[in-house]
């Protein structure tokens, strides 16, 4: 075994318990099911500018149950995140007595910009405790099982919704509902044509359920269809898979492995344990990892497949990433009180989800010198820190897509009384210490900068079926192996496009629900340090 795994261990165990047992954080070096926050009198405790009481000493004392009140949940956010927020300074310390619990939380975030003029911090929500436990451990989220792509009205392109990938045994799938079907109509309201308040809430609702056993009305044009057909589905919690289309391609030049990748979430550990599997006893040379709707997730995860990619040798006592917490903390961690290591390469399993795969299990792994990789804007986080800890170790990563998301940060999951937070904690590096990429990694046949990626860039093709041949980014990847250059643009189609301008943001398609949230981020998990 590695030893810098060796060393990271104990650390990575600290953090799974803290996560399972479902503790505030608080500083306490305790990691057991039971830890009690002190007893604290919040009779008196009041919002004073500038003073805060440390977080740890009123977790956990809830409105509902009257062991607290709303201000002392208040007041636990805002000691939590003058504490832990990586930018804590540019946090504008308010009264929170005119706010809700709800409303102050997001009111605790810096409002500064990024060097380039993006938001600074485009990654701030909570969700409730036990729906964020669920979709975790189990992938299950409300839905039809589609994943979609939306693209929104703005000046000189009309609003459209495409279906990029069904989940088995979803009600999208029962439907025949597949990628690249068009939704053309949600409960009678015209996708394209709706140009009011009442029909934008029409369709997000129908588009994106909040609860089991909503119905509704789809009218969808199949791929290549030329007649439209109405649908009925029901709402549901749905499973995810997050690991699929595990396939090997036999062409001239050797074989390579295809690997769709869609969420660094607990079930992907067996997965991708398979996954690998089959690619290593087939001999692979090489391999394309679609990552193109993977927002992120567990960091160790991604860990994980970094080393079944590149294999013992190429990591071993190399970091994975380092992390970084703010100016408090420079040397612990604030949430797990460990001496602050680096993030190794893992080189066995986790046990994430025991049911599934128990801890300790050696990983397979492919040996590979170079990575392809598939992306797109829904490309994020967890993901991209796997594509930037490759590069780290010298491992020749291919891009082939669009800028990823930009998001070199990430967060411990953090419950108190029901709810659980997600607040920019941290930010990591690789073994070179580079992880500025906060506007994305941008593929390009002639990269200058550290965040530019050798590879081709191009949108992504809805008309053809993901693990197809002839789909445009896998052709292009298998293309560029052969020929080390991207292929000739057949059409205008294929260019990835710029960003829309003059959209009205009131008339916006937006996927706002917890669990699409949480999929765009690489969380401190369950061992994932």
């Amino acid at each position: 075994m590695q030893l810098l795994f060796r060393k990271a261990i104990t650390p990575l165990l600290v953090a799974a318990s803290l996560t399972v047992a479902g503790c505030s954080g608080g500083g306490s070096e305790s990691a057991s099911n039971n830890v009690t926050p002190p007893v604290t009198d919040t009779s008196s405790i009041t919002w004073t500018k500038g003073q805060f009481t440390p977080y740890a000493e009123i977790a956990l004392q809830c409105k509902a149950d009257h062991t607290g009140s709303e201000l002392t949940e208040k007041l636990w956010l805002r000691s939590w995140s003058n504490d832990t927020y990586l930018w804590y300074d540019e946090i504008f310390d308010r009264d929170p007595a005119p706010y809700t619990v709800a409303q102050y939380f997001d009111l605790l975030i810096t409002d500064e910009l990024s060097e380039t003029g993006n938001v600074k911090d485009k990654f701030h929500f909570s969700m409730p405790t036990d729906e964020w436990e669920q979709l975790n451990q189990s992938g299950a989220s409300f839905g039809y099982g589609f994943n979609l792509s939306l693209r929104n009205a703005s000046a000189g392109v009309t609003r459209q919704v495409t279906i990029t990938y069904s989940e088995p045994n979803s009600p999208a799938v029962a439907a025949g509902i597949n990628r690249g079907a068009i939704i053309v109509a949600v409960d009678g309201v015209n996708v394209a044509n709706a140009d009011d308040s009442a029909s934008i809430d029409t369709l997000n609702a129908g588009l994106f359920p909040t609860q089991s056993g909503k119905q509704t009305t789809f009218t969808v044009r199949d791929l290549n269809a030329s007649v439209d057909r109405n649908v009925i589905l029901s709402a549901t919690t749905v499973i995810s898979t997050p690991v699929q289309n595990t396939q090997v391609i036999q062409t001239a030049s050797g074989k390579i492995g295809y690997l769709q990748f869609n969420s660094h979430i607990a079930t992907a550990e067996r997965g991708l344990f398979d996954a690998i599997t089959t690619l290593s006893e087939a001999d692979v040379e090489d391999l394309v990892l679609d990552l193109r709707y993977n927002g992120g997730g567990l960091l160790a995860l991604a860990s994980q497949l970094g080393y079944m990619i590149a294999g013992d040798t190429a990591t071993n006592n190399r970091i994975f990433e380092r992390t970084s917490f703010n100016d408090k903390y420079r040397t612990i961690d604030p949430v797990t009180r460990a001496i602050l290591e680096p993030t190794p390469f893992i080189p066995e399993t986790i046990g994430f989800n025991t049911g599934l795969l128990r801890a300790g299990i050696t990983l397979p792994s492919l040996n590979l010198k170079r990575l392809y990789v598939l992306t797109t804007a829904d490309t994020c986080s967890a993901s991209e820190a796997l594509m930037n800890s490759l590069r780290g170790i010298d491992i020749e990563v291919i891009q082939i897509g669009g800028t990823t998301c930009g998001k070199p940060y990430g967060f411990y999951p953090t419950p108190n009384c029901g709810t659980t937070y997600f607040s920019i904690q941290f930010k990591g590096v690789n073994d070179k210490g580079f992880g500025d990429y906060s506007d994305g990694f941008v593929p390009t046949s002639s990269p200058t900068l550290d965040s530019e990626i050798e590879g081709c860039a191009l949108s992504d093709d809805l008309n053809h079926a993901l693990g197809d041949t002839n789909e445009r980014l896998l052709s292009a990847a298998l293309y560029y192996r052969d020929n080390n250059q991207c292929p000739a643009l057949t059409s205008s189609a294929a260019k990835v496009s710029a960003a829309p301008t003059m959209m009205d943001k009131g008339f916006m398609l937006k996927d706002d629900r917890n669990s699409t949230l949480l999929k765009n981020n690489r969380i401190m998990s369950t061992g994932a340090m």
